[in-house]
């Protein structure tokens, strides 16, 4: 356990995120399940180290990170000029967007943060400084309110006795709480529905393992783990009624960027008619991103296949490749679960109507 008091929300789950006497704390999520270990956060480039390391990870949580983490960047600058204030809000901003790649909530967070900042009309940087950490609080707000409305209209699509597979970790230590793909969980957990939810291991860093599974288990959630080469055969029992999961980035036309996998599990669900639903909240939605072929995908540091844990599991020299999200085309998606509601096809046409 950390020395640093972790709190913990509604669902009664560790906070991935919190801000406190002026400081920023993240839960280390490498640690889980076997530590509850929280980490203070006291420079922009330990927030980018933390963002790249997976300490703190999931698209929303990672927004909201940006934005306070972004504070942590200016708390030394707040005796500059306005100006010069200003020209390190945006430089900062930029450089601690480049984090990570893939996931448009933290380009997203950041870009939020310094188009209100430019939109203030404060008369020092300390006045602005708090005004921006005002801002930072109502995105990280509104993502626990986003949240928990994917999980109210998700919820209905979870039937008595039915068997959900979820790849990855879209849970609460993803977001600010109720997570994006398991928030309808949680929702008709609550409503005391009976289900069941198979999560896959999701190689190569074992986060259906370490961490959707763990904290779907401390919510009291009938889950069971599984090897990502499992799905196909759970399906072909008929043990599988829909799947759900997150996503990083949502563009336009309705292709998601997930968790490398996914796309084999789209592919999978397809072929036994298996409904295929993405959760989402709208700050996940790129619509300058036409195609999901535009979106980029992270290369991981190759260790993290040819090692599990600490021990090398391949041989020597060997070449590998390691990318850490595939690209879902919309046509395998039967519909996508947001704040607003469940958008369904024509991704295009309906993501413009809703959010346009």
């Amino acid at each position: 356990m950390s020395d640093i008091q972790i709190p913990k929300n509604s669902l009664n789950l560790p906070e991935t995120i919190w801000w406190e006497n002026g400081e920023l704390f993240l839960l280390d999520q490498t640690q889980l399940p076997l530590a509850i270990i929280g980490e203070r956060q006291e420079t922009l480039e330990q927030v980018s180290d933390s963002i790249k390391a997976l300490k703190v990870r999931g698209a929303p949580a990672i927004g909201v990170a940006g934005a306070y983490g972004l504070l942590v960047g200016l708390k030394n600058d707040q005796d500059l000029s306005l100006g010069k204030f200003m020209s390190q809000v945006e430089a900062k901003a930029a450089w601690l967007g480049e984090a990570r790649p893939t996931a448009v909530n933290l380009k997203w967070g950041l870009k939020r943060m310094v188009a209100f900042a430019k939109e203030q009309s404060a008369t020092t940087s300390q006045e602005l400084y708090g005004l921006m950490l005002e801002e930072a609080i109502r995105i990280h707000k509104e993502d626990r309110e986003l949240c928990r409305m994917i999980g109210v209209h998700g919820a209905e699509l979870i039937q008595p006795g039915q068997g959900i597979l979820t790849h990855c970790n879209a849970g609460s230590l993803a977001t600010s709480e109720y997570g994006t793909a398991t928030s309808p969980m949680y929702v008709a957990h609550k409503n005391q529905v009976p289900f069941r939810v198979y999560a896959d291991e999701t190689r190569p860093l074992l986060q259906g393992a370490r961490l959707t599974s763990w904290e779907l288990q401390q919510a009291g959630i009938d889950v069971t783990l599984i090897t990502d080469n499992m799905a196909a055969h759970l399906m072909s029992q008929g043990l599988i009624d829909i799947v759900i999961v997150g996503t990083d980035r949502t563009a336009a036309n309705g292709d998601v960027a997930n968790k490398i996998g996914t796309l084999g599990v789209a592919i999978l669900a397809k072929h036994f008619g298996i409904p295929f639903y993405v959760a989402l909240p709208y700050s996940t939605i790129d619509f300058d991103m036409p195609h999901g072929s535009g979106i980029p995908i992270e290369e991981r540091d190759p260790i993290e296949v040819t090692h599990f844990g600490e021990r090398r599991t391949a041989p020597e020299g060997i070449q590998v490749r390691s990318p850490a999200f595939d690209v879902t085309p919309n046509e395998l998606v039967a519909g996508l679960i947001t704040e607003r509601g469940i958008i369904r096809p024509p991704f295009k046409e309906n993501l413009l109507s809703e959010y346009a």
